[in-house]
């Protein structure tokens, strides 16, 4: 079939062409929102799950919902080696310049700026204000402690009482969050903890992998009582089958019901493979509206290469031998999670013997601790990734 009309949308954070199957998620950010609208208490919320299962299209949405109820929302990605005063304090700009444009800044707004350049001097950090800051002057005693959980929350106060002010609220969505110091994951923290205690509109909705939950406890013990953490999962069959039918329906092009329980079954219901295998499927179509379970037998192993060639490779790329060592040893168990012991043991190693290479596969984001003395991927079907691509330490990925 035509391809130019194919609406299967694999790629990292690409919106899918129908978002099913995440109605409560949405629900839950809705209520927040017109909680906080009416100066009641909300947690703000962190996505957590696996790779692929569309913790970073969800954030888009969210945001979306925020906008069309004239909130200010601002997203950040969290990535390794960033240097989070500057950038809370770039992201605080760009909130600050749109609740309170340069030609008509409100009182409030003139505060938050002043607190922003305080937190700027202290931090010493580039005055990114531009023509909004008007020379004003830094606020003293407030956002300059030189202690980040004190100064951040301040800031986040200043912002959340200028958005009250002007009648608006402010998102900030967060992905990628495991990659935050513990530092700075705590400050983000206190910094909301303080917005809740004084009910100001400023919601954070955070994404990461499966990790977050522990981190955000071992950052600040209270941190369970600030969020609701959701797990993002795969989709039921149910939901599933309309992620690819529904698309389809809207160019006129029906699946043969054989088609659509072989693309389940091979995905497993993961958002990202869905769209993968969805697009292949289309392509291989001979039509002229119907994708058949033949055409879908023939766009299998081509799905399934594409996966291999980008959605798996680029993360194995990232690895060293004896990273791949252990990876491999983990996927020759079967399906996770895995007993850290068994894995060292099937490398024929102790436990402690492996600790830093496992220690380095979860800071890259590859694994996570599911328990304690647990591990497994944080990628979907990886293990099949690794039996069929890597081969062993002698030769570690297969040409």
């Amino acid at each position: 079939m035509d391809p130019t009309r194919n609406p299967y949308s694999p790629g990292a954070g690409n919106p899918p062409p129908a978002l099913v199957g995440r109605d409560a998620e949405l629900e839950t950010i809705r209520i927040a929102i017109e909680r906080l609208r009416r100066g009641r208490f909300a947690k703000s919320v962190i996505l957590t799950g696996l790779r692929g299962v569309g913790k970073t299209v969800l954030l888009q949405e969210f945001r979306r919902m925020g906008q069309s109820r004239d909130w200010v929302c601002q997203p950040l990605e969290a990535g390794q080696g960033m240097r989070f005063p500057q950038a809370m304090a770039e992201l605080v700009r760009k909130v600050l310049l749109r609740l309170s444009p340069a030609q008509n800044v409100a009182d409030r707004a003139r505060r938050a700026l002043g607190v922003l350049r305080s937190f700027q001097m202290r931090w010493n950090l580039p005055d990114g204000a531009g023509e909004l800051s008007m020379g004003l002057d830094p606020v003293p005693g407030w956002a300059d402690s030189g202690l980040l959980d004190e100064d951040l929350a301040a800031l986040f106060t200043e912002v959340g009482a200028a958005a009250r002010e002007r009648g608006k609220g402010v998102l900030v969505t967060v992905d990628e969050v495991q990659y935050l110091k513990s530092k700075d994951l705590a400050a983000l923290i206190v910094g909301l903890h303080q917005v809740n205690q004084e009910q100001l509109p400023f919601l954070v909705v955070a994404a990461g992998l499966p990790s977050v939950p522990a981190l955000a406890g071992e950052a600040k013990s209270y941190a369970e009582r600030l969020f609701n953490f959701r797990w993002i999962n795969s989709l039921g069959a149910d939901d599933a089958r309309a992620a690819l039918v529904e698309p389809a329906d809207e160019e006129g092009v029906v699946w043969q019901p054989a088609a659509l329980d072989r693309i389940v079954d091979e995905t497993r219901g993961y958002p990202y493979f869905l769209q993968e295998f969805g697009k292949q499927a289309w392509d291989q179509a001979e039509g002229p509206a119907q994708i058949t379970a033949s055409d879908v037998a023939t766009a299998v192993p081509m799905a399934v290469d594409e996966l291999d060639t980008g959605f798996f490779r680029v993360r194995i790329d990232r690895t060293t031998d004896s990273e791949r060592d252990y990876l491999v040893a983990m996927a020759s168990l079967g399906a996770g999670p895995y007993a850290s012991g068994r894995v060292a043991s099937t490398m024929g190693k102790d436990t402690p013997g492996v600790g830093p290479v496992r220690d380095k596969l979860i800071k890259k984001g590859l694994c996570y601790a599911p328990r304690w003395g647990e591990i497994d991927f944080t990628v979907p079907l990886f293990n099949d990734f690794v039996r069929r691509c890597l081969r062993g330490p002698e030769s570690p990925v297969a040409v």
